[in-house]
């Protein structure tokens, strides 16, 4: 029988650092996945911004990637300005880029959760003090 995805938020508890290290891996993965799994609520809007990125990127880097080659021989004239270049290339450049920038943002969002997450992990952690002796 095929799982289903779920992508419901998990109890806010206090978790163990073998779950922390699991959220924290997950979020470097996919951000917003060990969010999710943590049970905060960040972890749609950056789930969100990463795939939003990621079609960003695709979509329209593929765009630029049939510009570049429409547009090779002239690119590579020696007696173009470089900044005409820029200029034709830029209108083309700039929605990839911003995609590429959305998906780095909620990608170090979902990081930054992680450590996060693991700090609180560890301060959660009982203390293995040995017993006093008297």
């Amino acid at each position: 029988m095929p799982r289903r995805l779920n992508l419901s938020l998990g109890k806010r508890q206090p978790l163990s650092r073998q779950t922390a290290w699991g959220c924290f891996t997950s979020n470097v993965a996919l951000p917003g996945s060990g969010s999710l799994l943590a049970g905060r609520l960040s972890g749609y809007y950056q789930l969100a911004l990463a795939f939003l990125g990621l079609i960003l990127t695709l979509a329209l880097g593929l765009r630029f990637v049939w510009w570049y080659f429409a547009n090779k021989a002239s690119l590579s004239d020696p007696q173009i300005d470089p900044a005409t270049k820029l200029a034709e290339m830029w209108p083309v450049m700039f929605w990839p880029l911003l995609g590429i920038a959305i998906f780095g943002f909620g990608w170090l969002w979902g990081v930054l959760t992680g450590l996060q997450i693991l700090r609180e992990a560890k301060d959660s952690e009982p203390q293995n003090v040995p017993p006093k002796l008297s």
